[in-house]
């Protein structure tokens, strides 16, 4: 029975400093949704415009090849029947060139697309951690969880520094 009695007076001592602890222990806390960010931030349009003029030429040399080598498909289909047959298999075999040559730098494009996407796209990411970083420290936060499952709109800095984001956006760019 004594021993019941001083746990029990010890749980209620230890229940009654909670709320001190924790009021001293208390943390600014906020949420960042960082696939917002880099989606709407100015920053994330100018990348993929930069990369869209960066492939712009390429893309289209891929385009006229495809279609030439759709024309040469459809005149091959059309005037096969009356080709003499050497000529019909020289056009076949210049066709499957093509065509291999057509898959071989379209596989380059995108291999080359995809390398330098992911090299803006962490760029990118740097740029919009640095800003977070930055918001936090002038806004005296103590903790930022990016995307949460749930977050109250008041602690919810997306926002502000989407903000800030697009005011970076805006500025002349630092030589």
């Amino acid at each position: 029975m004594r021993i019941k009695t001083v746990l029990l007076a010890f749980l209620t001592l230890a229940a009654s400093s909670l709320p001190l602890a924790a009021a001293q222990a208390q943390a600014k806390i906020g949420v960042v949704n960082v696939a917002r960010l880099l989606q709407e931030a100015p920053q994330a349009q100018a990348a993929s415009q930069a990369l869209e003029n960066e492939f712009a030429a390429r893309k289209r040399e891929l385009q006229n090849m495809e279609r030439d080598l759709k024309a040469r498909e459809d005149k091959l289909q059309k005037d096969g029947a009356t080709m003499a047959e050497a000529e019909r298999r020289n056009q076949e075999k210049a066709l499957r060139d093509g065509q291999r040559e057509f898959a071989r730098k379209q596989n380059e494009f995108m291999e080359d697309l995809n390398v330098r996407r992911n090299e803006a796209l962490g760029q990118l990411q740097r740029s919009v951690l640095q800003e977070v970083q930055v918001y936090a420290k002038s806004a005296g936060l103590d903790l930022v969880i990016a995307d949460a499952l749930f977050a109250s709109p008041s602690i919810d800095i997306t926002a502000q520094v989407l903000s800030a984001l697009q005011a970076k956006g805006r500025a002349p760019a630092k030589p």
